[in-house]
């Protein structure tokens, strides 16, 4: 018995399913108390207590929000189109669960047993070629379960919601493929796994792209539609946006997506600009083969997300929603123009052979040009909208 255990360990394909199931239970429970930890972020920064009931400092929590979810009633609409209406929250939810198949949690290893001879095994599930792609391609989906359940409701708000979304998600993706250019052409590779490598032999990306690595959390924000960047659920125009006919289990798996693309995405920037399960002069850990290593690797993976999820929840928190034509207009007049130039700067460095430092000069630059520049524009970020006009002028007169 025990013989087939290890033999089932040391082939790649048997425990890659194993740390699927592994990770994909881990990412299910921390989707769960990401709920519970946002709901205490908030509370701390507005000074209030949060939950604090169902169970010892509100632990229990998550498990009685499930349960209600699980038991309240599942109230489809007699007009909506129920095919497109039942699917749409299983899509979004399974979109912003399988991309976390390439990522590398823990890097190479052997087991204790394994001969010095034998090929080490990879802590990921899945390693491809085209790793990147395939992560940017899958989390692009999930607009579709958005719109969709737009659509699908048969009402107005909720087609409204929908629409924002689509919106919004197909701008942000252009300057976030340019952000993660940036680092592809940095390291000259597509593998996450690769890069992590690079930044072993090297500094961290983000030292090198400081601003490629801010927009591309930016655009995380917007992909996730987390704030200021929710404008497909703006309660105040569109009461709940694209999930408002929603109820019960298909209403939680709008929220559980939402949390696993959070995880998801944290994943990514932290393998792409802020070195993976690297900790900096610690050569043991991060050269080390073996099984210990392999598991402390995957512990300051797992740290480093959470201190990224931390980071959502207090944007959330501290920042106010845009409004949608301002939402648009930062996309297009000031992250894409950025980006490229970004792009551009770093082809140039490669190509005339350049220290590596001269990008980092070139973030201070490119910065500081786009501040002069917004400073000295004549339309303001924040107002009444253009198109609006100046509208009524209302006179005070003093009691």
């Amino acid at each position: 018995m025990i013989e087939a255990v290890k033999s089932l360990l040391e082939d790649q394909f048997s425990f890659s399913v194993i740390l699927s199931l592994v990770v994909f239970a881990l990412i299910m429970g921390a989707v769960a108390y990401g709920i519970l930890l946002e709901r205490k972020i908030s509370a701390w920064i507005q000074d209030r207590y949060g939950p604090n009931r169902v169970g010892p400092f509100g632990l229990f929590q998550p498990i009685a929000d499930g349960v209600k979810f699980l038991l309240k009633e599942d109230i489809i609409p007699a007009n909506v189109d129920r095919a497109l209406f039942l699917l749409a929250p299983w899509l979004i939810f399974v979109v912003a669960l399988v991309g976390f198949a390439i990522i590398p949690w823990g890097g190479s290893f052997k087991w204790w047993w394994m001969a010095d001879d034998a090929a080490p095994l990879a802590a990921q599930v899945a390693s491809i070629d085209i790793g990147l792609l395939y992560l940017l391609a899958v989390s692009s989906m999930s607009v579709y379960g958005v719109v969709l359940g737009g659509w699908a409701s048969n009402n107005k708000y909720s087609f409204y919601g929908g629409l924002r979304a689509a919106a919004q998600m197909l701008s942000y993706e252009v300057p976030l493929g340019m952000a993660v250019l940036v680092a592809i052409l940095t390291t000259g590779a597509l593998r996450l796994e690769d890069m992590i490598d690079y930044q072993a032999g090297h500094l961290w990306i983000v030292v090198y792209h400081p601003l490629a690595a801010i927009i591309l959390f930016i655009t995380a924000l917007a992909e996730a539609n987390r704030m200021p960047f929710d404008l497909a659920e703006s309660e105040q125009e569109l009461v709940g946006g694209y999930h408002t006919e929603y109820s019960a289990m298909k209403l939680a798996m709008f929220f559980l997506a939402e949390y696993g693309h959070m995880i998801t995405s944290s994943a990514f920037m932290v393998c792409l600009f802020f070195g993976g399960y690297l900790v900096p002069g610690w050569d043991w850990l991060n050269t080390s083969e073996s099984a210990g290593a392999m598991v402390c690797r995957m512990a300051v993976m797992g740290m480093k997300v959470f201190l990224f999820i931390c980071l959502y929840m207090l944007v959330r928190w501290t920042l106010p929603r845009l409004r949608f034509d301002q939402l648009m207009r930062l996309a297009w007049k000031s992250l894409v123009p950025i980006t490229m130039g970004l792009v551009a700067v770093q082809a140039v460095v490669i190509y005339a052979g350049w220290p590596q430092w001269w990008t980092l000069i070139a973030n201070a630059g490119g910065l500081l040009l786009a501040g002069v520049l917004g400073a000295a524009g004549k339309q303001g970020v924040t107002g009444r909208q253009q198109s609006l006009g100046r509208g009524p002028v209302v006179e005070v007169q003093r009691a």
